[in-house]
């Protein structure tokens, strides 16, 4: 068989990072920054108020209590310029410019509010409540390195410099269906020999989480040209495509006898469980990418965890890195086929210590739902005893 870490290198070796594009900023949300953003202006632009107050000359309240005439009023966006002279006070809003003169904020609360004149309470230091013009970013600032995924707050700076659009790789688009003529859509009934289809669902999942577009093509039957003419129709959306069920040593085995006879998909065992047939290749002019997963929707969720969710961040423009681990002590004592990785369902806890689930068959949905990580389970390791430490995997 297979190794995990084989499998997964010729996966790593054969997708490519998707080819930037210029996108709105509405659209930009999850992708990769394929440039690097400067900023042409300080920011702030200018000295504004930080609080709702008072701009004052500091040396004309240096002896409190003092009552000073308030001779204009400067809201936020306000561009006549004003000025304060000695012995005066304008009101200002929070990110009011601030006037000639001022050289600090007096917050509203130590006043009494005055409109025509206000009493101050307090003594201030010059700059007190003043935000100076670029004391966040200065002009020509490199504030977004290329590569960096734009998250909300990356999405604010970029409008913050006044950009528009930005060249960034956009999300994969994940085309996702399920094989197995026993599948049903959940909210219709089952008749015996039926289950609602759940791993459409759950993959197209995985595939948002990841940081992809998910489309969920639901399901097909055991027609293996049904399921061609499928992919022929959603070959044209998709970045990559997933498949569960149809690539075991069955005789119903759609998947495998769809792409079988087009000689850019192999079908292998890997040496891990759950998850052992494993299917991976290209297809089209394109070479749009294909995982043929598993149907058990455990061995599907943990080989998506294992090899797409890598192929996805390369997709992205990410950094190759291996799956990341974290060390736990075992609760109970584990046993693993000898020649295979395990990948047991576990509840990580903040004492790290992990706790087998009550339920490790590659059809146990529920029992997976109910884990936050993977127990690692290496391939010359056939026992585990409890208080043992383990690599874990995050979920």
């Amino acid at each position: 068989m297979k190794s995990v870490d084989a499998h997964l290198a010729d996966i790593l070796a054969t997708v490519r990072p998707l080819a930037p594009l210029e996108l709105e900023l509405e659209q930009a949300l999850g992708t990769t920054l394929a440039e690097e953003i400067t900023s042409p202006v300080p920011l702030p632009p200018f000295d504004n108020s930080a609080m709702d107050g008072y701009a004052v000359r500091s040396a004309d309240i240096s002896d409190i209590p003092v009552t000073l005439p308030v001779i204009d009023d400067i809201a936020a966006g306000s561009v006549e310029p004003l000025a304060v002279g000695p012995g005066h006070t304008v009101r200002i809003m929070t990110g009011a410019p601030m006037p000639t003169g001022a050289d600090a904020v007096v917050p509203v609360e130590w006043t009494d509010g005055g409109t025509v004149s206000v009493r101050i309470d307090r003594p201030v230091t010059a700059g007190n409540a003043i935000r100076r013009a670029g004391e966040d970013v200065q002009a020509g600032d490199v504030v977004l390195e290329a590569g960096t995924v734009i998250g909300p707050a990356q999405l604010g700076i970029i409008a913050g410099v006044g950009r528009r659009r930005v060249l960034a790789r956009p999300r994969p688009r994940v085309v996702v269906i399920s094989t197995g003529a026993e599948l049903v859509e959940p909210g219709l009934t089952l008749v015996p020999g039926q289950i609602w289809d759940s791993n459409s669902f759950t993959l197209t999942a995985a595939v948002r989480e990841a940081g992809g577009d998910g489309f969920r093509a639901g399901s097909v039957g055991d027609d293996p040209s049904v399921l061609l003419d499928r992919l022929d129709t959603h070959l044209v959306r998709a970045d990559a495509i997933i498949t569960s069920g149809g690539v075991s040593m069955g005789a119903y085995e759609p998947v495998k006898e769809a792409l079988s006879p087009l000689g850019t998909v192999r079908f292998e065992k890997v040496a891990m469980q759950p998850g052992m047939p494993q299917g991976f290749g290209v297809l089209g002019d394109d070479r749009v990418p294909i995982f043929a997963l598993p149907g058990n929707p455990v061995s599907s969720f943990v080989s998506f965890m294992l090899f797409v969710r890598p192929a996805l961040d390369k997709m992205r423009g990410l950094p190759e890195s291996t799956q990341e681990t974290v060390t736990a002590r075992v609760t109970r004592h584990l046993r693993s086929p000898e020649g295979r990785r395990s990948y047991l369902r576990g509840v990580l806890a903040p004492d790290g210590t992990i706790e087998p689930v009550h339920g490790q068959g590659s059809h146990q949905l529920a029992a997976l739902a109910m884990a936050n990580a993977l127990i690692v389970v290496p391939e010359d390791v056939i026992e585990v005893a409890e208080g043992a430490s383990v690599e874990v995997i995050r979920l």
